[in-house]
């Protein structure tokens, strides 16, 4: 038996029912906020998440399935999806359009780290794009509209905010925490010194324990903000409390990517263990601009869909469609004419052996049809058919054709 690779894992019987069912939700949700559907290659040029993930995160340095294809290029799955989402937008030359764009996708993404609970190296998100929208009434939106995919879903969750910079505020701020860490490198970890080197910002998103505790007292951006960022925090946080959700400043809030500036948030639960996020984004005004394209704002978001499948609570099962049987074998063919026909508008199941009323009234509930339809010796004979709605228990017998 040939086995799935190692963190691959394949969706099926409930597991399939539920990423529908998530997937749909989603969908339905982001659509109320003029969102539309978009679809970008699942393999790309490394070099777009060079660029745009940036070459310090570990995504790009440990993670990326990458490789050189049969005709010499440097590619790789993706391994999120915002950077493709990016770069169709450029290639499509929207960014030249006057019109603001928003688009939603959802698939398979890519990375190669050590499998465990609602983290695979082949996953699936769910994610918003929103280009040509500055105001921080759009980083609100779409924080609300993930609170509301959330509520539908049934999933609890708390939101940790924090503000990044800009180019304006960033630069004197990171000088800071270079000084700061470089006194105390002897005691972080590897990839913390690596990193004070290459982008020193991501320290603050190091996991080690020991990391952490040393970072208490390291410089906040959010008390260095300029006062145009220092305005749009402090409306965002006013927007929030006037919608009464409740969230945390979370001051070593950096997401695990470089393109990242101004609002970043995370959706995080307790009940998965220690990977809690569960959805994350954050505005990323340059990215645009550094994937060749016309500077423009942007602000977005990821649902990791493996990380919230347990958590989702799945609405009760509707009886729908039809389930159509036949009591003797010269009565299955009659079958299909009426399947065919009631296909057009709903959901039918044919049961091709014939079969006692019993068996089919079970075969009915097993898959829950709305209708039982049966024909029987005498419904042959007549032309007719036997119908049952399995919700109201009503039972009727009327001419095939009037069915």
């Amino acid at each position: 038996m040939i086995n799935p690779l190692r963190g691959m894992k394949d969706l099926t019987f409930d597991d399939s029912q539920r990423f529908v069912h998530i997937v749909t939700t989603a969908i339905k949700v982001a659509k109320r906020y003029g969102y539309g559907y978009i679809e970008t290659p699942i393999l790309e040029e490394t070099a777009l998440f060079k660029r745009s993930v940036g070459e310090s995160s570990d995504i790009v340095g440990k993670e990326m399935y990458q490789f050189e294809d049969k005709g010499g290029n440097d590619v790789c799955m993706r391994p999120e999806g915002t950077a493709g989402v990016v770069r169709a937008f450029v290639h499509a030359k929207l960014d030249r359009q006057p019109l603001k764009q928003k688009f939603y996708y959802y698939g398979p993404m890519f990375r190669y780290e050590r499998p465990q609970k609602g983290r695979l190296r082949e996953f699936h998100q769910f994610g918003c794009e929103s280009f040509g929208e500055g105001s921080v009434y759009e980083d609100f939106t779409i924080i609300t509209m993930i609170s509301q995919i959330f509520k539908e879903l049934g999933i609890g969750f708390d939101l940790q905010i924090n503000s990044l910079g800009c180019p304006e505020c960033m630069p004197p701020y990171k000088q800071n925490l270079v000084n700061f860490l470089t006194n105390i490198k002897e005691e972080l970890c590897e990839d913390c010194n690596r990193r004070i080197g290459t982008n020193p910002i991501r320290v603050l998103d190091c996991k080690n324990k020991t990391c952490q505790s040393l970072l208490t007292n390291s410089p906040k951006l959010i008390n260095n903000l300029c006062e145009a960022c220092d305005s749009d925090f402090k409306k965002l946080t006013t927007l929030l409390d006037q919608a009464e959700l409740s969230y945390t400043i979370d001051t070593n809030l950096v997401r695990g990517l470089d393109y990242y500036s101004k609002t970043a948030f995370e959706f995080v639960s307790d009940e998965i263990g220690a990977q809690s996020a569960i959805a994350g984004g954050g505005r990323y005004d340059k990215l645009v601009e550094f994937l060749d394209g016309k500077p423009t704002p942007a602000v977005g978001f990821a649902i990791g869909i493996e990380r919230i499948m347990e958590l989702v609570q799945m609405p009760k099962v509707q009886r729908e469609g039809i389930y159509l049987g036949a009591m003797l074998e010269e009565a299955v063919e009659a079958l299909f004419p009426v399947a065919t026909l009631k296909r057009l508008e709903q959901k039918v199941t044919v049961e091709y052996n014939s079969k006692g009323f019993k068996s089919h009234m079970k075969g009915a509930d097993k898959v829950h049809a709305k209708y039982c339809v049966l024909i029987g010796e005498d419904e042959l004979k007549d032309g007719t058919i036997w119908v049952k709605d399995l919700e109201t228990k009503k039972e009727s017998t009327i001419p095939r054709g009037e069915f």
